[in-house]
C-alpha cells in the first residue's frame, strides 16, 4: 500500500505542477497563420525559426488545426522562418525583426503553394537511406527497401548494423545478449522466445523503421542489457479516407505468403486506423549434432542427424481511434492482438557407440508439436499540450491478456545396430496450457522550466501473472497415462514500480541530461506440485548521463552513461523439463537472479554523417544458456544459469557514402572483445575471451526514376559467447524496386541468401563437454511483393503512441 500511496502522491504533484507551469509559462510573441492551396488552415505543417545572421534553428514548431503556429522568443535580433509539409512547396517567410519596442509580432497569414501540378514535368526522389545515424540512436529504414520485402520481423532485424540473431532465434546487439524489443515505444513484456515468434510473424510491410538505442535515458525502462530495439510499425501519414493493400509471395524449399491492407479515416476532430496482416510460413531446418559423452571407464559418442519443417499461420490487427477534444488535448483508444497456430514436424536419427566410426545402437526420434498463440490486448491513453513551449503531459492504461497452448508427441525408437528393435517404441506426449495477464499504468510529464532547462518525469506500475500447466503423460499399456514424473504448474506472479526523471540543460555549445529511474520489484515463483516457492522483493536505483558537446559547426562528441536489470524471462524460470529424446533434454531454472549492467558510450560524429562509438560494459550475474552433460544419463540438456560476470568492449563505425549521383552505400563495422568468467558452472571453471567483428554494407543503386535496385551483404567472424564457440557466418542479399501508377503502387523482387551461404556452426568451450552442432535453417528464398496505396496523400500523421506493457509482453510466447 505505501508504494501505491506514494505513486498517487507523485501523480498528484506532477498534475498540481502541469498546472502551475501552464499558468507562467510566457504566450508566443511571434505568431503566424499557414494555409493550403485552398486558403483553408493547414494543420501540422512543420514550421522552424531561425536566426538570419547564421541561419541556425531557433526552434521548431507545428501548426494546429487552425493552421496557428507560435515562437516565445526573449532574445533580440533577427529572424525568419519555413514552413514546409509534404506535397507543398518550402515556404520562406521575410526577415522578423525584435527589438526592445517591438517585442511582439504578428506575421499575419502565408499561403503554401501544392507541388503536384509540376510532378509530371520535374521528377524528384526523395528517399531516405537505408541506415541514418541520430544523436541517440540508429535508425534503419525498412518501409523503402526492396531487399527486406516479404522478410519476417526476425530477418529484417538480422540486417540491422550490430544485430545478430542467432540458431535459436536469440537477439544480439554490438555483441551482447539481453536486448530489449519495443514495437511502436512499447516494451513487449514477453520471453526472449515469445519475441522470436512475434517477430517471426510479423512481416516487414508492417514496419516502417527500426531504431538501435544502445544507451537509452531514465525515460526507458531499466530492462535491457545491451540497449533498446524499437520497431516502429506504420502509421498513415494522410487525411481524409486512405489506405493500402499488399501482398508477397515467396519461395525457397517451401512456400510462404502474406497479405495486409491499413485502412485511416481523419477528420478535424477524429482519427480511425486499423490494419490487418495475414501471413503464411513453412520453413525447413537441418541440424547435425557430433558429441561426446565422457565415462568413468569409457566414452560414449552420439551423432544425431535430425530435419524439421515448421508451418505457421499469422493472423495480427490493429484497430484505434483518436480524438481531438481541441488543439491541446487528446484522447485515444487501442486494441491490437494476433491470433497464430502451427505445427512442426521433427525427425532426429541418432547413431551410439564406442567411437565415430563404430555404432552399437540407434535411436530414432520422430516428434509433432503443435501451437497456438492468442493475444488481446487494450490501451487507453491521454494527451495534454500544456503550452507551445512543448510541455506536456500524457497518461496510458493497458490490460492484455495472452493465451497459449504448446503440445508435443515423441515416438522414440531404439534399434541395434543391424537395425532390429532393442524395446518397444515409447510414446509420450505434452500439453502445456499458459495464460498471461498484464496490467499497466504510466504517466509521463515534461515541461521546459526555462528556454535552457527541460524537466521529464513520470510514475508506471505493471502487474504481470503467468500460469503454466504441464501436462505430460507416457502410453503404457495401450493406455495414456500421467507421468508424474514430469507433469507439474508453475505460477508466477511480478509487480513493478517505477518512477523516473530526467534534467536536460542546453548550454552554448553543450547538452547535459541527468537521470534516475527508481524501480521496486516483487516476484513470487511457485512450482504447485513440489509446493518449491521462489520469492523476492527488492530496489533498484538506475542513475543515467549523457554529454552532448559541439566542438564545431562539423564535429560532435558525446558520452553516455547507464545503469540496468534484466529480469529473468518467464519461460527461463519455469522449471519445467521438455525432452527431444532419452539425451537430449531443456529445462528451466526457477532461481535465476536478475543481471545487472553498467553501461558507458563515447561517440563522434563527423559532417553529421560519419560516427564512430566506442563502448564498454559490466554485467554483473550474467543469465546465460548453457549446454551442459547430464552424466547419469549420457545426456547433453539446454538450461539458463547466473554467471559472474561479463565484460565487453566495443566499436561502431558507419561511414554512408554517395558514390555517384545513382549509386549510394553504407558501411557498418562493429569490433568487439567479450569475456565470460564463472568460478563454478556445474562443477567446472568457465573463462572465456575473444576479440570479433561484424562488416554489414548496403549498396542502393537508382536505375532510373522510380527504379533502383540493393544489393547487401554481411560477415560475422568467429565468436566465444559464454559456452559456445561460434564460427563465421556471411551473407548477400539482392532486390529491385519498381514504382507504379503515378508511384501510388510499387512491384518489388528480392533473394535473400543469393548463394544460400548462411548457416550456424558452433561447438564446446566448456572443459569436460565435447560437441559440434552444425545448423542450416532456410535461408535462400525468392520473393515478389505488390504495394497499392490509395485516398488522399497530404495532411498529418496519426499520433504515435506508448503503451505501458511493452516490456511485460516482451518475455511471452506468440
Amino acid at each position: 500500500m505505501k508504494i501505491l500511496y506514494a505513486i498517487s502522491l507523485s501523480l498528484s504533484l506532477f498534475l498540481t505542477a502541469s498546472t502551475a507551469f501552464a499558468q507562467t509559462n510566457p504566450k508566443p510573441n511571434i505568431s503566424g497563420v499557414i494555409l493550403d492551396e485552398n486558403k483553408k488552415p493547414a494543420d501540422y505543417v512543420t514550421v522552424v525559426l531561425f536566426k538570419s545572421a547564421d541561419s541556425s534553428i531557433v526552434k521548431t514548431a507545428f501548426t494546429d488545426p487552425n493552421g496557428t503556429f507560435g515562437f516565445t522568443v526573449t532574445n533580440k535580433g533577427s529572424y525568419f522562418y519555413k514552413a514546409s509539409n509534404m506535397g507543398y512547396k518550402t515556404f520562406k517567410s521575410k526577415i522578423i525583426v525584435l527589438t526592445e519596442d517591438n517585442q511582439k509580432v504578428d506575421l499575419g497569414s502565408a499561403q503554401l503553394v501544392a507541388t503536384a501540378q509540376n510532378l509530371k514535368e520535374v521528377s524528384v526522389a526523395v528517399t531516405k537511406p537505408l541506415i541514418e545515424r541520430k544523436m541517440d540512436k540508429i535508425v534503419m529504414n525498412v518501409s523503402n527497401s526492396a531487399i527486406m520485402t516479404g522478410s519476417t520481423a526476425l530477418e529484417v532485424l538480422q540486417k540491422a548494423p550490430g544485430v545478430t540473431v542467432d540458431q535459436n532465434d536469440k537477439i544480439s546487439m554490438m555483441g551482447k545478449q539481453g536486448v530489449l524489443i519495443q514495437l511502436d515505444g512499447k516494451q513487449t513484456y514477453m520471453s526472449s522466445a515469445d519475441v522470436a515468434n512475434l517477430l517471426r510473424n510479423m512481416q516487414s510491410s508492417e514496419i516502417e523503421s527500426i531504431e538501435l538505442i544502445t544507451n537509452p535515458s531514465s525515460k526507458y525502462d531499466a530492462s535491457g542489457n545491451s540497449g533498446i530495439i524499437n520497431i516502429k510499425t506504420k502509421k498513415s501519414k494522410n487525411g481524409g479516407t486512405n489506405g493500402s493493400i499488399n501482398g508477397t509471395a515467396g519461395y525457397g524449399k517451401n512456400f510462404r505468403g502474406n497479405a495486409g491492407l491499413n485502412l485511416n479515416h481523419r477528420t478535424q476532430k477524429l482519427n480511425i486506423f486499423g490494419n490487418y496482416n495475414y501471413g503464411k510460413n513453412e520453413r525447413e531446418n537441418q541440424i547435425d549434432i557430433d558429441r561426446i559423452s565422457n565415462g568413468k571407464t569409457k566414452d560414449t559418442y552420439f551423432m544425431q542427424v535430425g530435419s524439421s519443417l515448421r508451418k505457421q499461420q499469422n493472423n495480427n490487427f490493429k484497430a484505434g481511434l483518436d480524438y481531438f477534444i481541441d488543439k491541446n488535448n487528446t484522447i485515444g483508444v487501442l486494441v491490437n492482438g494476433y491470433f497464430n497456430h502451427g505445427t512442426e514436424a521433427s525427425v532426429n536419427n541418432t547413431l551410439i557407440g564406442p567411437s565415430f566410426q563404430k555404432t552399437d545402437s540407434i535411436l530414432i526420434s520422430n516428434t509433432l508439436q503443435t501451437n497456438k498463440y492468442n493475444n488481446l490486448s487494450y490501451n487507453l491513453n491521454y494527451k495534454s499540450v500544456l503550452d507551445t513551449a512543448g510541455s506536456e503531459i500524457s497518461a496510458d492504461v493497458d490490460y492484455s491478456r495472452y493465451n497459449g497452448n504448446d503440445g508435443s508427441k515423441y515416438d522414440n525408437d531404439y534399434l541395434f545396430a543391424n537395425g532390429d528393435r532393442m524395446r518397444p517404441i515409447v510414446h509420450t506426449r505434452n500439453n502445456t496450457p499458459s495464460v498471461i495477464d498484464i496490467k499497466a499504468f504510466k504517466v509521463d510529464y515534461n515541461v521546459a522550466l526555462s528556454k535552457t532547462v527541460k524537466l521529464e518525469a513520470g510514475v508506471k506500475s505493471s502487474w504481470v501473472k503467468t500460469n503454466n500447466d504441464l501436462q505430460a503423460e507416457e502410453f503404457v499399456n495401450n493406455n495414456w497415462q500421467n507421468d508424474v514424473r514430469r507433469s507439474n504448474q508453475f505460477i508466477y506472479d511480478e509487480n513493478v514500480n517505477a518512477a523516473y526523471t530526467n534534467l536536460n540543460k542546453q548550454f552554448k555549445n553543450t547538452s547535459v541530461q541527468v537521470g534516475l529511474r527508481v524501480e521496486q520489484t516483487n516476484s513470487k515463483g511457485n512450482l504447485i506440485t513440489t509446493n518449491t516457492v521462489v520469492e523476492r522483493s527488492y530496489w533498484d536505483f538506475f542513475p543515467t548521463l549523457f554529454v552532448q558537446q559541439n566542438l564545431s559547426k562539423n564535429n560532435q562528441l558525446g558520452f553516455s552513461y547507464s545503469r540496468r536489470i534484466d529480469r529473468p524471462s518467464y519461460d527461463a524460470l519455469n522449471p519445467f523439463v521438455y525432452y527431444l529424446d532419452q539425451y537430449t533434454y531443456n529445462k528451466g531454472n526457477p532461481f535465476l537472479n536478475p543481471q545487472y549492467t553498467n553501461n558507458f558510450e563515447v561517440s563522434y560524429t563527423l559532417l553529421q554523417k560519419y560516427m564512430i562509438s566506442i563502448g564498454y560494459s559490466r554485467v554483473n550475474d550474467v543469465i546465460m544458456e548453457v549446454l551442459l552433460p547430464d552424466t547419469a544419463q549420457k545426456a547433453l540438456y539446454q538450461t539458463n544459469a547466473n554467471i559472474a560476470r561479463n565484460i565487453s568492449y566495443n566499436a561502431n563505425l558507419n561511414i554512408p557514402v554517395q558514390v555517384t549521383k545513382w549509386w549510394q552505400m553504407n558501411n557498418n563495422l562493429n569490433v568487439f572483445y567479450l569475456s565470460f568468467q564463472a568460478p563454478d558452472l556445474a562443477g567446472n571453471e568457465l573463462k572465456t575471451a575473444k576479440t570479433s567483428f561484424q562488416f554489414k554494407t548496403q549498396q542502393t543503386f537508382t536505375i532510373m526514376s522510380g527504379f533502383t535496385a540493393e544489393l547487401n551483404g554481411s560477415y560475422e567472424s568467429p565468436l566465444y559467447y559464454g559456452t559456445f564457440a561460434i564460427r563465421p557466418r556471411y551473407s548477400i542479399d539482392a532486390g529491385l524496386s519498381k514504382a507504379l501508377f503515378n508511384k501510388k503502387a510499387s512491384l518489388k523482387l528480392a533473394l535473400s541468401d543469393v548463394f544460400n551461404t548462411y548457416k550456424t556452426n558452433l561447438s564446446s568451450i566448456y572443459s569436460g563437454l565435447t560437441y559440434e552442432v552444425r545448423q542450416k535453417n532456410e535461408s535462400q528464398i525468392g520473393r515478389i511483393s505488390f504495394t497499392y496505396r490509395f485516398g488522399k496523400n497530404e495532411i498529418k500523421p496519426a499520433r504515435r503512441r506508448s503503451t505501458g506493457t511493452e516490456a511485460e509482453q516482451g518475455r511471452m510466447k506468440n
